[in-house]
C-alpha cells in the first residue's frame, strides 16, 4: 500500500496486527500505569473503556475489569500479564473535553477525549509540543450525532435549528409555541465542561445564551433519564445516550429534516453530526501510539458500534428518502448503493481534511475486498452568485477526491458536481458552508 503524506501513523492503520506490542516487552513482577486518558463524558463513560478492554484483549492479557476509584465519573481499566507476572492499568477521567487539554498541558495526561475540535487557544498553549491539528496528534475514533431528545409522550417530531436555539436561549417557554402542548418548556443542558455543551453552542446557540432555567448535568446518562421522565422536558445528549427518551428530527435553514442515524451520521449529513477526537502529543508514549492504532481498526471501530456510536468502518446503504432524490441524481446512480463516508474539505482549502485522509485508506481496503464494484463521486457545494459557478466548483470536488484516490490505484471517470442542490447545513454560516462542500461516495 502506498503511503503518502500523513507518515507513520496512518502507514500500518489497517495492520495493527503485525507490531509487536509494547503489552509484551514491559518489566517482569511489576504494577504499571500505561497512561491516562481525560476529557469528555460522551467519549470516557463508555467508549474509552470499553475500547481499553478490547485493546487488552486483543493482547492476550487476562483479568481485565473496570475499578471504581472511589470519584465520580473516574475509572480504571485493569489487566495482567500472565508471562510476566504484570499488571497493567489506565486511567480514565470523564469531566468535560476541556479537560482534557488541562491535563495533556500540565504533562498530566496522554490523550485528551474531546467531543469537540480542539479550539485556538488550547492548540496555541500546547503548540511547544507539535501542531495539534496535525495527523500525527489529532486522531477522529468516531462520529457522533448530537441528540436532540424528549419524553415519548411529547408529540412534537421535528424541529429547526433556530427553534431549538429560541427554546434554550429562552425566548420560547411553552411547547403551544411549537405546536405542542400548552405547558411549560423544562431545559435540561449539558454542563459547561462538556464537549456535548460547547457543540450544542457552537452548532445551535450560537451568540445566544443558555437559559439560566436549564438543569446542568454532567453525565449525558443522568440528563437523558430527566428527560425521559419529564414530560415537559427537552435535552441534548450523544447519540449513545438517548435511552428511553424521544429523538427528534432536525434541520437547518432549508435543509432535510434528518434524524441521526447510522448513514446521515457516518456521511455528517445530519446537521448536529460530530467527529469524537483523541489528542495525542507528538512524543506520545509507545503504548498511546498502540492504543490510538487499535481504535481505528475494524476491531476498535466495532466496539464504537458496540457502545452506540457510529463506526467509521465503511458499509453499502441505498438512502431511505432515495425515491425523492432529484430525477438526474437517481439517473446517475441508478443501480448503485451509497457508501458511508462523505469527503470533506479543510476550511477554506482544496485539501481534503485529516478524516478524509484516513478514509482514503478505508477505501483502498474496500475495494481490495470489492475489486468488482464501480465507483461514482459526486460533488455538492454551497450556493454562488450563479448555478454554473456553483456546479463547477462542486465538480472540482470531485475531481481532488478522485485525484487522491488515483494515487492509491482506485479509479474512475464517473463524476458528477450536483452544485448547491440537497444542502444539509445552513448556507449562511462559516460552519454550515463547510458541511455542505462535501463529495460522497456510491457503488455499483
Amino acid at each position: 500500500m502506498r503511503v503518502y503524506r500523513w507518515g507513520i501513523f496512518f502507514v500500518c492503520l489497517f495492520s495493527f496486527n503485525s507490531f509487536a506490542s509494547v503489552l509484551n516487552e514491559l518489566p517482569k513482577n511489576e504494577k504499571i500505569r500505561l497512561f491516562s486518558i481525560h476529557g469528555s463524558n460522551t467519549i470516557g463513560a463508555e467508549m474509552a473503556p470499553n475500547l481499553l478492554k478490547q485493546w487488552f484483549s486483543s493482547q492476550k492479557l487476562s483479568n481485565i475489569q473496570r475499578v471504581d476509584t472511589g470519584v465520580e465519573n473516574e475509572q480504571i481499566i485493569r489487566a495482567y500479564q500472565p508471562k510476566l507476572n504484570t499488571t497493567v492499568e489506565v486511567l480514565v477521567t470523564a469531566h468535560g473535553s476541556g479537560t482534557g487539554y488541562q491535563y495533556l498541558l500540565t504533562g498530566e495526561g496522554d490523550i485528551a477525549a474531546s467531543s469537540r475540535p480542539i479550539n485556538n487557544k488550547e492548540a496555541e498553549q500546547l503548540a511547544t509540543f507539535g501542531d495539534m491539528r496535525s495527523n500525527q496528534t489529532e486522531h477522529i475514533v468516531a462520529i457522533d450525532g448530537l441528540a436532540v431528545i424528549v419524553n415519548k409522550n411529547n408529540p412534537i417530531a421535528q424541529l429547526s435549528t433556530q427553534t431549538i436555539a429560541d427554546i434554550f436561549s429562552g425566548k420560547l417557554r411553552n411547547w403551544a409555541e411549537v405546536g405542542g402542548m400548552n405547558a411549560p418548556i423544562n431545559l435540561y443542558a449539558r454542563d459547561h465542561q462538556s464537549g456535548t455543551w460547547d457543540s450544542f453552542k457552537s452548532m445551535v446557540l450560537g451568540k445566544q445564551s443558555l437559559s439560566d432555567q436549564a438543569r446542568r448535568y454532567e453525565s449525558n446518562a443522568q440528563l437523558s433519564d430527566s428527560v425521559a421522565a419529564d414530560m415537559q422536558g427537552i435535552g441534548f445528549v450523544g447519540l449513545a445516550s438517548v435511552n428511553s427518551a424521544k429523538l427528534l428530527a432536525v434541520f437547518d435553514g432549508s435543509s432535510r429534516a434528518l434524524h441521526p442515524n447510522s448513514l446521515t451520521v457516518a456521511t455528517e449529513d445530519y446537521v448536529l453530526s460530530r467527529r469524537l477526537f483523541m489528542y495525542s502529543l507528538n512524543n506520545a508514549k509507545p503504548a498511546v501510539q498502540e492504543f490510538l492504532r487499535f481504535t481505528l481498526t475494524d476491531s476498535g471501530q466495532n466496539v464504537v458500534a458496540d457502545v452506540g456510536f457510529i463506526s467509521q468502518k465503511i458499509d453499502t446503504v441505498l438512502p431511505e428518502f432515495y425515491d425523492s432524490l432529484p430525477f438526474e441524481l437517481r439517473e446517475f446512480t441508478n443501480g448503485a448503493k451509497r457508501l458511508t463516508l462523505n469527503f470533506r474539505f479543510d476550511q477554506g482549502s482544496a485539501r481534503i481534511d485529516n478524516k478524509a485522509l484516513v478514509d482514503v485508506q478505508r477505501l483502498v481496503e474496500y475495494f481490495k475486498h470489492n475489486p468488482q464494484q464501480q465507483l461514482l463521486l459526486i460533488g455538492f457545494g454551497d450556493s454562488k452568485k450563479t448555478e454554473a459557478r456553483s456546479q463547477l466548483l462542486s465538480r472540482l470536488r470531485a475531481m481532488a477526491v478522485r485525484r487522491e484516490l488515483m494515487k492509491e490505484g482506485i479509479f474512475t471517470q464517473d463524476i458528477l458536481g450536483f452544485g448547491d442542490n440537497l444542502l444539509v447545513a445552513n448556507v449562511n454560516e462559516t460552519e454550515g458552508q463547510v458541511r455542505n462542500r462535501r463529495v460522497e461516495v456510491w457503488v455499483r
